[in-house]
């Protein structure tokens, strides 16, 4: 049977843990009490012992009179006082008073004071929780009333438009509105949730002033207490509303910027599509609702999904008052729990019900808007249900670890008996099929070591999927990552194996040289593969967050986006490997092993350059992006530290084309200054750590990780490797090793710095979103009302 403990910390909401009951505490302080219980009865035991007969024929006698009897049923053990709070928001403040003598009153005092403490904690928290969700249901229902409001009016001007005649095609899908041609500044807009909400797509319906103008957008509403979008207006002169669609892809980025510069010239133009009335008009195009429908679609998930964890806290909270009182009656031997569980009871968190209701109301309103009447396929989304861990990925897993060490080991042998990575090996073979496997092996070590990463965030309980944004029915788990690395890289060696075989066996390089150049086509093709088969979603997803990091800074940046662009970052040595290699297919010069083709054309070379310097680019294109539309000045200064990157990145590939003094010491000074830039930047804004006042001293207040010595570890580990760079100074071999091994033990080196900041970074967001007890996203809204513009 698991203990409650590790049950109660199992379930609890990552982010509310510290409005959670402070259960471990209350533990700690009633095996205190137990403690002196044992030590006071063993004490005195001799002089009780004849004592104690006596007095319980005596009590129980007393409590057969009816004088005695009610009494002590009315005044009990404690009694809980109820005080009003000083404010409505905390509400009412709960106090014990000790009625009888304890073994120690102080500390069972002690015990009743966090008690209260935490029953009035519980019931603040769980009252603004509640509050916030209640305001934004209310705000999502008035959101939900607009769009079908537009949607009605949609389709009949659709209607009138297809039944009557001479009408221009091009209007079949809009509608007509007024129009007040005014745009919010980026920069106006204050809040996490608005930084979101950065658009420039508006749709702006303006009031009209006098109750004449009710014709094109008056619908009949199924709710007679709710008014129409025209009556809404009508009775609100001044404002406009707007539809506001967040600058997520290239052509709303464009569209914003081309906004901006053209302001005037666009006013002009609008001002000759005026109605008899004189007012502007707008048409409302399908695509911009339908945006707007998902939006609100997405909105109402994630306050389903709020309201969730409230219910969950509401449950594990009161099961943990349960819990302690019934631990402290069997401590103490006395009647404590009835008592103190009716008032837990009748508290604002057992007894409200609004959250309830408002959950059902969502239900309600997303089967009926959003399911189109199926409840099944609304809970698909409301409440999605995780796949099941299958043994036989444990199986898998270790069936293909096994067949990858067999293969590896046998490679190893193979290449040791040919002499091939020695000094002087066999050149061609060096120069064309190792960077297909030095390609692959930092790929899957890098995707080995993400393994590893879920695996501690999950056993730390940090929410990386809600960071990531990922769905949960379609994340990777640990297990999946493991058995993609150990196929894969099975596949991989097993290949190269048959290769090397062919090679020692005497087979010239035209037979054979296609093979590695056939085994990156296969992967290639396993990537983009349209069909539903080896983790599709997982594949989509990848392609997609590459596409926004090429495109930087076209795309709207997310935590994932950044995240994997600073993955790329540690990955350069593997992108000139894959730009080497394709060059070498792609050009034909695998059919003569003109290995050198590709160094003496010069576009290869600006290639280098290019490819040493874009995964720095993308992610300072981030960084401004990120500036552009929230505003801190802490985007600039990170973008600051990946131009500081790019400078010694280039330095290093210049000095390996021409080896003086003169680029050494430019690689020297610029490689230096980029590592302290990197190192404040690691241990200071990525990790949390190096707070001077902190109570762990040279951290952070709160850890995830019980030991400290492992982020002092950390921390000396990432300096270590941060300083990788001197190999090209230095110029070291590891005695007979050939200089590409060399390159490429330094390239893993970096790809295990990476996957350690990972961890430490992922942690420092959680502890963030703890701070702020953010468990849910907040999406934007897209319509939104605002005061007209003369």
């Amino acid at each position: 049977m698991v203990k409650f403990t590790k049950q109660f910390e199992g379930q609890l909401v990552p982010e509310w843990k510290e409005a959670f009951v402070d259960y471990w505490q209350l533990k700690k302080d009633l095996k205190k009490i137990h403690l002196l219980n044992n030590n006071g009865s063993t004490n005195n035991v001799d002089n009780t012992k004849k004592e104690c007969s006596f007095s319980r024929t005596l009590v129980s006698s007393l409590r057969k009179l009816p004088l005695f009897g009610p009494q002590r049923r009315e005044h009990g053990v404690i009694q809980v006082h109820r005080k009003l709070g000083q404010t409505l928001s905390k509400g009412d403040l709960y106090e014990t008073e000790l009625l009888e003598q304890f073994a120690d009153t102080e500390a069972a005092a002690e015990f009743f004071a966090l008690l209260d403490l935490q029953l009035n904690k519980v019931n603040q928290f769980f009252r603004t929780k509640e509050k916030e969700f209640v305001e934004r249901g209310d705000c999502l229902k008035k959101q939900m009333e607009i769009l079908i409001e537009l949607k009605a009016a949609l389709i009949k001007q659709h209607h009138e438009k297809g039944t009557s005649s001479g009408q221009n095609t091009k209007e079949d899908e809009s509608i007509s509105g007024t129009i007040s041609c005014d745009e919010e500044s980026n920069r106006d807009r204050t809040g996490q949730e608005q930084d979101i909400e950065n658009s420039i797509d508006q749709v702006i319906i303006n009031s009209p002033r006098s109750n004449e103008v009710e014709n094109s957008t008056n619908i009949k509403r199924e709710d007679n207490k709710s008014k129409s979008l025209s009556e809404r207006v009508n009775n609100c002169p001044g404002k406009s509303l707007k539809i506001h669609i967040p600058l997520t892809n290239p052509t709303r980025t464009f569209s914003a910027i081309t906004y901006l510069l053209r302001d005037d010239i666009m006013i002009n133009q609008s001002s000759k599509k005026r109605g008899l009335d004189g007012r502007k008009r707008l048409h409302i195009n399908r695509t911009k609702l339908k945006d707007a429908e998902k939006m609100i679609r997405g909105a109402f998930i994630e306050l389903y999904k709020g309201l969730g964890y409230l219910k969950t806290y509401r449950n594990l909270n009161m099961l943990a008052f349960v819990k302690i009182l019934k631990k402290f009656d069997k401590v103490t031997n006395k009647q404590v729990l009835p008592i103190y569980l009716r008032v837990v009871e009748s508290s604002y968190f057992n007894s409200s019900d609004k959250a309830l209701k408002l959950a059902d109301d969502v239900e309600e309103i997303f089967i009926k808007h959003f399911a189109e009447d199926d409840k099944k396929k609304a809970m698909k989304y409301l409440k999605p249900r995780q796949k099941k861990e299958s043994h036989a990925v444990t199986f898998f897993i270790g069936l293909f670890t096994g067949c990858f060490l067999a293969l590896f080991v046998g490679y190893v042998i193979m290449a040791h008996i040919t002499g091939l990575y020695r000094p002087k090996s066999d050149t061609i073979y060096m120069e064309t099929v190792y960077p297909v496997l030095s390609m692959f092996s930092l790929m899957f070590l890098h995707f080995f070591l993400y393994g590893c990463n879920i695996f501690m965030w999950r056993k730390t309980r940090i929410n990386y999927s809600f960071i990531f944004e990922l769905a949960q029915t379609k994340e990777l788990k640990y297990r999946d990552v493991y058995l993609i690395c150990t196929v894969l890289m099975s596949a991989v060696v097993g290949v190269l194996f048959l290769h090397l075989t062919f090679v020692a066996k005497g087979y010239s390089y035209n037979q054979i040289q296609a093979i590695p150049g056939l085994l990156l086509l296969v992967f290639i093709m396993l990537l983009v593969c349209p069909l539903n088969i080896i983790y599709k979603s997982s594949r989509y997803r990848f392609i997609c967050v590459i596409r926004n990091i090429i495109f930087s800074p076209m795309y709207k940046v997310v935590m994932l986006d950044f995240f994997m662009a600073d993955q790329l970052c540690s990955q350069v040595p593997m992108l000139r490997n894959l730009e080497y290699v394709a060059c070498y297919y792609i050009t034909g010069s695998y059919k003569n092993q003109d290995y050198g083709y590709c160094m003496r054309t010069k576009y290869y070379r600006d290639l280098a350059y290019a490819v040493s310097f874009l995964p720095y680019y993308w992610r300072a294109m981030q960084c401004a992006r990120r500036w552009f539309d929230e505003g801190h000045k802490s985007h600039l200064v990170n973008l600051g530290k990946y131009v500081s990157a790019m400078l010694a990145a280039g330095a290093k590939v210049a000095y390996e084309k021409e080896k003086n003094l003169g680029w050494l010491c430019l690689v020297i000074v610029m490689s230096s200054a980029a590592t302290l830039y990197q190192l404040y930047w690691d241990f200071v804004k990525d990790w949390g750590l190096l707070q001077c006042h902190s109570k762990n001293p040279w951290l952070r207040n709160e850890l995830m990780l019980r030991r400290k010595f492992i982020y002092y570890f950390s921390m000396g580990l990432n300096l270590v490797l941060r300083l990788a760079w001197l190999q090209t100074v230095l110029h070291y071999n590891f005695g007979s090793v050939d200089y590409r091994l060399t390159g490429l033990f330094l390239a893993a080196l970096e790809v295990i710095r990476r996957g350690q900041w990972n961890f430490y970074r992922l942690e420092n967001e959680h502890l963030n979103n703890a701070g702020k007890f953010r468990a849910v996203k907040t999406v934007p809204l897209p319509f939104h009302e605002v005061d007209e513009q003369d």
